[in-house]
């Protein structure tokens, strides 16, 4: 069975954000780990080379592939910042609709700029995205 790419690593987020030229993105992104961390009530930790997670949770598919997953997490793109809060948690749809410029993927939530959404909204769906995740 393949081994999972993103694991939890050792590597340094200070690292990471440093590596983040653009001065308002990465003070967006800062911003953003602000919110993650408050909302979680973790510490930020490198899964991977690019996401920076909070809190951590195992899962196993029927097709026996297991492995352990960040409960939320960020990582700053080229295009966006892609955040991952998953598809499950209460009220996501009515949240969406009240947060702001954004696109949507599977898992993951894309914005430009934190100028774009209400950051009362964003922190909502990250403390309701956390919380389900607890569960598992």
């Amino acid at each position: 069975m393949a081994k999972n790419k993103t694991v939890e690593t050792t590597a340094s987020v200070d690292d990471y954000v440093a590596k983040i030229s653009d001065t308002k993105k990465r003070n967006d992104f800062i911003a953003l780990m602000e919110l993650f961390k408050k909302q979680s009530g973790q510490a930020p930790k490198m899964w991977g080379t690019g996401i920076v997670g909070y809190g951590s949770y195992d899962y196993k598919y029927e097709s026996g592939h297991e492995g352990s997953a960040p409960k939320v997490a960020l990582a700053a793109r080229a295009n966006a910042f892609s955040l991952y809060l998953g598809a499950e948690f209460d009220s996501r749809e009515e949240l969406l609709a009240k947060l702001g410029k954004h696109k949507t993927g599977k898992g993951c939530l894309y914005i430009q700029k934190l100028e774009d959404v209400d950051s009362t909204v964003l922190a909502k769906m990250i403390k309701l995205s956390y919380n389900h995740k607890k569960g598992k």
